[in-house]
């Protein structure tokens, strides 16, 4: 199997960016520097940043679907059309045909799920499910308790006022957001009403699932406990 196919396949990263740590000199297969296009057998050490690569949180088989936890960068597109450059789909590279859960802005990085299941996603996305979305947002110019109290109660985007959500401060120039909404672009949108500009956006969890340490290109499996708490009542994944 092609390394970059092998890193990929334990979830770590695309092959994409594997080949880019690959390039980088961070991979190592039995000691040796790995190479771009080698390949690697059943027993060989790989490591990465000298740490030995951890193998997927769950095993394939063992569900009849793939439901994943995603760490989209900034410059990928949530969409499945394979014409769009630079497309989610593409990135992630999984053996299995999935596709998002919602969206994330191109712009923007963060948690999104993906799945080969296409019967859960309108489940999910139900708005009455509430399903939280947490995000973490620097902002070009100070935040104030004002403009938070005034987030939180409301404002209007698409029409339509936001429904209420919660707020907090995240030093002088950002804050974090909890919404149960996915109005597009909403986040920015809200910013733009009291005159800030969003220069990074980043969403750390939906639901029961947090982004925690998975960095950008990174992706896992869902556990067991994540599935239930998303899909109540589900009997089979």
């Amino acid at each position: 199997m092609r390394l970059n196919k092998h890193i990929s396949d334990t979830g770590y990263c695309s092959r994409r960016e594997a080949d880019r740590l690959i390039a980088e000199g961070r991979v190592t297969v039995n000691g040796q520097r790995g190479r771009v296009g080698s390949e690697v057998g059943e027993g060989d050490t790989v490591m990465i940043d000298g740490q030995p690569l951890q193998q997927r949180t769950a095993a394939p088989g063992k569900r009849r679907h793939v439901y994943i936890a995603l760490h989209k960068p900034v410059g990928i597109t949530c969409t499945t059309e394979s014409s769009v450059k630079g497309n989610i789909v593409d990135f992630v590279d999984h053996r299995e045909r999935i596709f998002p859960i919602g969206r994330l802005d191109k712009d923007s990085e963060g948690l999104i799920l993906m799945t080969s299941n296409g019967d859960i996603v309108n489940a999910i996305l139900r708005a009455e499910n509430k399903l939280e979305k947490e995000y973490l947002v620097t902002v070009n110019h100070p935040v104030t308790p004002e403009i938070l109290r005034g987030m939180a109660r409301g404002v209007p985007v698409h029409g339509q006022t936001t429904l209420p959500c919660r707020t907090g401060p995240l030093g002088k120039f950002g804050f974090r957001i909890t919404l149960v909404q996915g109005l597009n672009r909403q986040v920015r949108l809200m910013a733009a009403h009291f005159g800030l500009r969003v220069k990074q956006l980043v969403r750390v969890r939906i639901g029961p699932v947090k982004l925690a340490h998975l960095k950008p290109g990174q992706w896992r499996n869902l556990t067991d406990a994540e599935l239930r708490a998303l899909l109540p009542g589900q009997a089979e994944f």
